[in-house]
């Protein structure tokens, strides 16, 4: 079972949780059992799970990832000027995995899903594969 889920994003740098929209799938498969491999296919975006409480959380970890890869680099040789949001990309990675129990998302109290913009705003999409087992 495979989706395609597309998104929008509005700025540069963006953490979107789509954690609902993953659990939609599930629900709608009816996947008791198994994993779920939410896999992000551009070179300047990526899935990571963290915090989804409080929001500050987000707004630190782009600034940081601002302070770590700066968007302006005179070194930097690539074409586009978007070098920073390629590394970005990397650090967080293109999928994560994910349990699946009882028809439900195994995450911890505070964890939630986010497709991570930093090349923005653009149209986007990402593959969500459920697996049973």
């Amino acid at each position: 079972m495979l989706k395609k889920i597309n998104l929008e994003t509005a700025k540069r740098d963006d953490m979107i949780e789509v954690t609902g929209d993953v659990q939609k799938f599930i629900s709608e498969a009816g996947l008791e059992s198994g994993t779920a491999l939410v896999y992000c296919p551009h070179t300047t975006a990526g899935i990571t799970i963290n915090e989804n409480a409080d929001p500050d959380v987000k707004q630190d970890m782009l600034r940081r990832f601002d302070e770590i890869y700066p968007w302006s680099q005179t070194l930097d040789l690539h074409d586009e000027g978007n070098t920073a949001a390629h590394m970005k990309a990397s650090t967080v990675g293109s999928s994560q995995q994910i349990i699946i129990h009882q028809g439900k998302l195994v995450l911890g109290t505070w964890q939630g899903i986010y497709f991570c913009e930093f090349d923005g705003p653009r149209n986007r999409h990402f593959f969500v594969k459920l697996m049973e087992g």
